[in-house]
Protein backbone atom coordinates (compact mmCIF):
# COMPACT_ATOMS: atom_id res chain seq x y z
CA UNK A 1 0.00 0.00 0.00
CA UNK A 2 2.83 2.38 0.85
CA UNK A 3 4.45 1.76 -2.56
CA UNK A 4 1.27 2.81 -4.36
CA UNK A 5 1.02 5.98 -2.30
CA UNK A 6 4.65 6.94 -2.99
CA UNK A 7 4.19 6.21 -6.71
CA UNK A 8 1.03 8.39 -6.80
CA UNK A 9 2.76 11.29 -5.02
CA UNK A 10 5.75 11.20 -7.40
CA UNK A 11 3.41 11.04 -10.40
CA UNK A 12 1.48 14.06 -9.15
CA UNK A 13 4.74 15.92 -8.55
CA UNK A 14 5.97 15.11 -12.07
CA UNK A 15 2.70 16.22 -13.68
CA UNK A 16 2.67 19.44 -11.67
CA UNK A 17 6.31 20.15 -12.60
CA UNK A 18 5.62 19.70 -16.30
CA UNK A 19 2.55 21.93 -16.07
CA UNK A 20 4.44 24.62 -14.18
CA UNK A 21 7.40 24.64 -16.55
CA UNK A 22 5.40 24.61 -19.78
CA UNK A 23 1.89 25.97 -19.28
CA UNK A 24 1.91 28.27 -16.27
CA UNK A 25 2.03 31.90 -17.33
CA UNK A 26 2.42 35.29 -15.72
CA UNK A 27 1.38 38.74 -16.78
CA UNK A 28 3.97 40.69 -18.76
CA UNK A 29 3.84 44.49 -18.50
CA UNK A 30 3.42 46.54 -21.65
CA UNK A 31 3.59 50.26 -22.26
CA UNK A 32 0.58 52.46 -22.89
CA UNK A 33 1.75 52.93 -26.51
CA UNK A 34 1.94 49.16 -27.04
CA UNK A 35 -1.55 48.68 -25.62
CA UNK A 36 -2.87 51.40 -27.91
CA UNK A 37 -1.14 49.88 -30.95
CA UNK A 38 -2.57 46.44 -30.14
CA UNK A 39 -6.02 48.00 -29.79
CA UNK A 40 -5.72 49.65 -33.21
CA UNK A 41 -4.64 46.32 -34.72
CA UNK A 42 -7.68 44.68 -33.11
CA UNK A 43 -9.95 47.36 -34.57
CA UNK A 44 -8.53 46.89 -38.07
CA UNK A 45 -8.59 43.08 -38.03
CA UNK A 46 -12.08 42.69 -36.62
CA UNK A 47 -13.75 45.78 -38.13
CA UNK A 48 -14.53 46.98 -34.62
CA UNK A 49 -16.12 50.46 -34.53
CA UNK A 50 -15.96 51.18 -30.80
CA UNK A 51 -14.14 54.24 -29.56
CA UNK A 52 -13.47 53.14 -25.99
CA UNK A 53 -10.54 51.17 -24.71
CA UNK A 54 -9.92 50.39 -21.05
CA UNK A 55 -6.46 49.51 -19.72
CA UNK A 56 -6.14 46.35 -17.63
CA UNK A 57 -3.68 46.69 -14.77
CA UNK A 58 -2.19 44.08 -12.49
CA UNK A 59 0.09 45.22 -9.69
CA UNK A 60 0.11 48.82 -10.93
CA UNK A 61 1.38 47.86 -14.40
CA UNK A 62 -0.52 47.78 -17.67
CA UNK A 63 -0.83 44.15 -18.85
CA UNK A 64 -3.51 44.50 -21.52
CA UNK A 65 -6.66 46.24 -22.63
CA UNK A 66 -10.39 45.68 -22.94
CA UNK A 67 -12.19 47.00 -25.98
CA UNK A 68 -15.70 48.42 -25.84
CA UNK A 69 -16.93 45.48 -27.94
CA UNK A 70 -15.89 43.03 -25.20
CA UNK A 71 -12.58 41.85 -26.68
CA UNK A 72 -9.90 41.47 -24.06
CA UNK A 73 -6.15 41.14 -24.62
CA UNK A 74 -3.80 40.15 -21.81
CA UNK A 75 -0.06 40.01 -22.40
CA UNK A 76 1.18 36.80 -20.81
CA UNK A 77 4.38 34.80 -21.03
CA UNK A 78 5.55 31.49 -19.59
CA UNK A 79 6.81 31.45 -16.01
CA UNK A 80 10.00 29.75 -17.12
CA UNK A 81 11.51 30.57 -20.47
CA UNK A 82 14.37 32.06 -22.34
CA UNK A 83 15.13 35.74 -22.13
CA UNK A 84 15.03 38.00 -25.15
CA UNK A 85 17.35 37.19 -28.02
CA UNK A 86 20.78 38.71 -27.77
CA UNK A 87 21.66 41.56 -30.05
CA UNK A 88 23.93 41.03 -33.03
CA UNK A 89 27.43 42.38 -32.61
CA UNK A 90 28.60 45.01 -35.08
CA UNK A 91 31.86 43.11 -35.64
CA UNK A 92 29.90 40.44 -37.48
CA UNK A 93 30.92 40.55 -41.19
CA UNK A 94 27.32 40.19 -42.36
CA UNK A 95 26.22 43.20 -40.31
CA UNK A 96 29.08 45.39 -41.47
CA UNK A 97 28.22 44.58 -45.10
CA UNK A 98 24.61 45.42 -44.39
CA UNK A 99 25.58 48.74 -42.79
CA UNK A 100 27.74 49.78 -45.73
CA UNK A 101 25.03 48.94 -48.23
CA UNK A 102 22.35 51.00 -46.49
CA UNK A 103 24.11 54.20 -45.50
CA UNK A 104 22.98 57.61 -46.69
CA UNK A 105 26.48 59.01 -46.96
CA UNK A 106 29.66 58.00 -48.78
CA UNK A 107 32.63 57.11 -46.64
CA UNK A 108 36.20 57.87 -47.70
Amino acid sequence: MLEILVYAIWTCFAVYSVWYLTLAKRYAPITRAEARALWHIHKQNSNCHTKKCKEIKRGGRIVGFECGCGYEHLQRRPMVGKGPASTVKLEDPECSAFDTLHTTYKSD
